[in-house]
């Protein structure tokens, strides 16, 4: 098993007008964010549009995006669903492709509450031998994995870590402090890019980062600076791209990145529906923030 540590991309997953999935720039996209430093890459997340791609569509990306990475980063694919037998489908079929982890969101829409977030967790990790990681959204989920039911599911062999998104540093230190004291290696990710350094230098072992999109290497600097404690080059750089954090969720994930990756010319202007293109009271700001990164 690859170690998971560091810059993990949430990648963008780029489209054809037409709405089909664009293969050739995500070739190049895969190829760009090992060339910039990235660590890892998680393939079809909500970033990725997880919620509108089929499930022949869905697991093609994953297929996709192994083989061409091929082993020199680890590949997390997106496998969580709000039906606990679908999410061990896609788990199941993601490690049949290849994938290193697999990244499970908390059941959305349905609103479980702890027991039943612990039972579906655990029955996906009991059903497929492949490392882990829960992630936690509420904002996206309308539910709440506390940090007492992380620390029962820690316990499990195949559940090696959590993406927390909340941007609540309490919620992180006790996260921090279950990792200390898990009899397994149980990581920590922070899934909140304006609070993502901080987390760093409270213990937590890597982002799984949106921004990551548009300036992989800055990101995955930041977090090399943290791990050998050079703190204050950190906030330095991490100051620089906080007005990118900003812009980055002032429309619902991936619509800004999208947008911004595609005036970069790095994909086409495409995003499926209910998701539509950055509206234009927007398109000023960013283009603006794009430029003065140097990025365009």
């Amino acid at each position: 098993m690859q170690a998971l540590h560091g810059s993990l991309v949430a990648l963008v997953t780029p489209m054809s007008l037409n709405g089909d999935i664009d293969y050739v720039s995500l070739e190049k996209l895969i190829e760009w964010h090992i060339a910039e430093g990235t660590n890892g890459i998680v393939s079809v997340g909500t970033t990725g549009e997880s919620s509108t791609l089929n499930p022949i569509e869905h697991l093609d990306v994953i297929d996709f995006t192994v083989k061409h990475v091929n082993k020199r980063i680890p590949v997390i694919a997106g496998t969580g669903a709000n039906s606990t037998q679908e999410a061990i489908e896609l788990t199941q079929e993601s490690k049949k492709l290849g994938s290193d982890y697999a990244l499970l969101v908390t059941p959305y829409y349905n609103k479980p509450n702890q027991r039943g977030l612990i039972a579906h967790y655990e029955a996906v990790a009991d059903s497929v031998d492949i490392p882990q990681i829960l992630y936690n959204v509420p904002s996206r989920t309308a539910c709440d994995l506390l940090p007492s039911s992380v620390q029962v599911l820690s316990e499990h062999k195949n559940i090696v870590g959590i993406k927390e998104a909340l941007d609540s540093m309490d919620r992180i230190k006790e996260l921090v402090k279950i990792s200390s004291h898990a009899a397994n290696n149980f990581s920590i990710y922070s899934g909140d890019d304006p609070t993502f350094m901080e987390s760093l230098a409270l213990g937590a072992h890597g982002v799984i980062s949106v921004a990551a999109n548009i300036v992989p290497k800055s990101i995955s600097h930041i977090c090399s600076m943290v791990k050998s404690n050079n703190l204050n080059g950190a906030k330095e750089l991490n100051f620089i791209n906080k007005e990118l954090f900003r812009l980055l969720f002032v429309e619902s994930n991936p619509i800004p990145a999208k947008w911004m990756l595609y005036k970069m010319g790095l994909i086409q202007n495409a995003i499926r529906l209910p998701l539509v293109e950055l509206d234009g009271t927007y398109q000023d700001d960013v283009m603006s923030e794009i430029k003065q990164l140097g990025i365009l």
